[in-house]
């Protein structure tokens, strides 16, 4: 499932429990729709329903790093693909 910003970009990209980067480092845990910090604090929420793609509200923008933000044209590799 790929995650995008408010403003459409493509920020992240959830594998099984776990949410990534673009560059495939391990940021957060998922439980449902519950977003973790990898020591367990719960910092947000993905947007229920179901699809390939979610797109984070202005709030939770604030979870990918601004470098983060920038669209990218190269294939994502992620740990174990």
């Amino acid at each position: 499932m790929n995650i995008f910003n408010s403003r459409g970009i493509h920020v992240g990209v959830v594998r099984g429990a776990s949410i990534f980067n673009l560059n495939g480092q391990r940021l957060y845990r998922l439980k449902g729709n519950n977003i973790y910090r990898l020591s367990g604090e719960l910092i947000g929420h993905l947007p229920g329903g179901r699809g390939t793609e979610k797109r984070l509200d202005r709030s939770a923008d604030r979870l990918f790093n601004r470098d983060e933000h920038r669209e990218r044209s190269r294939p994502i590799r992620l740990p174990g693909t």
